[in-house]
């Protein structure tokens, strides 16, 4: 059960390895990019490919659906970037629904776990197959990955390794699920957890009030989407833009206040935050193209 490219790998991994895959539960087509075709998911075309069953229902409590899942008489469910299932749909199948969330549980619970790990400034992160059950991404834990935090990642980067790094727990979950070989593992409730909500774009504005390494933090953990933005003062009005790569530089300029620029208009262009001025690498104007700093100066005054 899965949607997004996040999933595809631990598809096509389960496919590879010879493990029987009945059947995949994936969302309707829906459009899709500037066409606005009507294009199936990024699961479903795994699973054309590999000539697997589809389900696409509108509704998991349905009556219609409930009766089809359950005549595949799958032994178990994996679930890989998916809605949240109702308990007549987990509890299915006998030996049980896990799924792989891209966090050390239960640390990041929540929809996006990725980038609250940058945005925290966190120096590791990993994956974990865990069993479903009621509460959200509270159930026991099968296997955990740990997978290192580089200064330079963003979410981007981060969720490539994840995907893939994922893709091989889950192998391994399924296996030893089979084998009888998995232990579950009690997640353990503390006053220090993390929380991963979903986030949305009134939450994406940078503070610029923030030190330097916050800021750069924060921008690095919504790059490339949803992407973090910001309003720069343009020779001929405000330009509202996402910034998606930046420096830190360690000069300060005391006659500016946090969010007012400093630029050559040719070469670089810093913003005051809270501590230090941070160098914009990369940004896009709304309804244009992602540009380097010096490109987009050519044909911006601010």
């Amino acid at each position: 059960m899965g949607t997004p490219e996040f999933a595809v790998p631990s598809l096509q991994t389960l496919v590879d390895h010879g493990q029987h895959v009945v059947a995949v539960v994936t969302a309707p087509d829906k459009p899709q990019g500037r066409g606005k075709k009507i294009l199936p998911s990024p699961v479903k075309q795994c699973a054309l490919d590999n000539h697997i069953p589809v389900l696409q229902p509108a509704n998991l409590k349905s009556q219609d659906f409930l009766q089809e899942l359950q005549a595949y008489q799958a032994d178990l469910q994996v679930v890989v970037a998916f809605r949240m299932l109702p308990e007549a749909v987990w509890n299915m199948p006998s030996k049980g629904t896990f799924n792989l969330h891209a966090s050390l549980l239960p640390q990041y619970r929540g929809a996006a776990p990725i980038n609250w790990a940058i945005i925290n400034g966190e120096i590791e992160t990993g994956v974990t197959t865990f069993m479903i059950r009621h509460e959200i991404d509270t159930g026991n834990i099968l296997f955990q990955e740990k997978e290192p935090i580089s200064l330079d990642d963003t979410a981007g980067s981060l969720y490539e390794r994840l995907m893939h790094k994922g893709s091989q727990l889950v192998l391994k979950t399924v296996e030893a699920i089979a084998t009888g070989d998995d232990q579950l593992l009690p997640q353990q409730e503390n006053s220090t957890l993390k929380a991963a909500p979903k986030i949305h774009r009134e939450t994406c504005q940078i503070d610029w009030q923030q030190p330097a390494e916050k800021v750069r933090n924060f921008i690095r953990g919504l790059s490339p989407y949803p992407a973090a933005w910001t309003i720069l003062p343009g020779s001929t009005g405000e330009i509202m833009c996402k910034i998606f790569e930046t420096s830190l530089t360690r000069l300060q300029d005391s006659t500016l206040k946090p969010g007012e620029i400093s630029t050559d208009n040719k070469t670089f262009l810093h913003v005051q935050t809270g501590t230090s001025l941070l160098a914009i690498d990369v940004l896009q104007i709304q309804g244009k193209k992602k540009l380097a700093m010096q490109d987009f100066l050519r044909g911006n005054s601010l």
